[in-house]
């Protein structure tokens, strides 16, 4: 009997871990590779299976717009992760103190993370309307503006209108990822640190912010990524308009498949948008870190 179960043993680990294996597989591992397969053809995904090779690759890599979609994209990007590592760090560390009504309000602050991106897209173009959205409201209220600014309707305000929507969806991971980190450093290094005569500055400078750097850097690479090829939000208040000036590369992407039906050229262009992830998480760990 204690041979049988030394020789089971070491596999029933393994039929442990098959459920979740299998499930990556089909939703994860299966996509993926059927995308790269298909970027290698000019099919309509039915009957129709014409063998390009690197064609649409090249075609992307040739074509000024796809460059001027994948700036556009980085800018929508970069301004959504600042935005969510501003607020949801100073939230954090907010959240960390010892004041009233603390569970309060981490409840209320974690509830745009709650909503689902559909409702909270619906709910801010409400709010953006020009006709009767509650922001041109409240400024008239206040005689701040005389008539209506459409907001999503005029390529200068339309990003900007964008990527406050998605930082306030975005801000309660990276203020939970902040409070668990610093939560986690020991309460005796800032007792160490203030019997050698430190200020709070110097305290957050040497004991905070080393100790939040890893925790910070995972969730620099997630929300980067995430936000890189985010679709729900601009597409459900822009559709990429007007004037393209929202049209960041998921929605071209999407535009491409569902509208031109070229299948393949987005399946390509999505295959880039994987590698360009893949090399800004690469960069995050390679510049971040202090590993070598």
């Amino acid at each position: 009997m204690r041979r049988s179960y030394a020789y089971q043993a070491p596999w029933s680990g393994y039929w442990f871990i098959l459920p979740a294996l299998l499930t990556m597989l089909v939703l994860i591992a299966y996509p993926l590779v059927f995308g790269v397969y298909i970027s290698g053809f000019d099919t309509n995904l039915i009957n129709k299976w014409k063998w390009v090779g690197l064609r649409y690759y090249t075609q992307a890599l040739s074509d000024p717009e796809f460059f001027h979609k994948i700036g556009l994209t980085f800018k929508f990007a970069f301004m959504v992760v600042i935005g969510n590592m501003v607020v949801g760090t100073l939230l954090g560390i907010l959240l960390n103190m010892n004041i009233r009504f603390r569970l309060f309000f981490r409840a209320v602050l974690i509830l745009p993370w709650l909503f689902p991106e559909v409702v909270v897209a619906l709910l801010w173009k409400w709010m953006y309307n020009p006709l009767y959205g509650l922001f041109n409201y409240i400024l008239q209220g206040l005689h701040l503006i005389k008539d209506p600014i459409p907001w999503l309707d005029d390529p200068g305000f339309a990003m900007v209108g964008v990527v406050i929507a998605c930082i306030w969806k975005g801000y309660p991971l990276v203020m939970i990822l902040v409070l668990a980190g610093l939560q986690s450093i020991s309460k005796d290094l800032y007792e160490a640190g203030e019997i050698d005569g430190g200020n709070k500055w110097q305290l957050f400078r040497n004991i905070t912010l080393p100790g939040l750097m890893p925790v910070l850097l995972v969730t620099i690479i997630l929300e980067t990524v995430w936000w890189f090829k985010h679709f729900t939000i601009i597409w459900l208040l822009t559709a990429g308009g007007p004037v393209d000036a929202t049209s960041v590369i998921s929605i071209d992407i999407y535009k491409i498949a569902f509208t031109d039906f070229r299948f393949g050229r987005a399946a390509a262009t999505a295959v880039l948008v994987f590698i360009i992830c893949f090399v800004i998480s690469y960069l995050y760990r390679r510049f971040l870190t202090d590993d070598k």
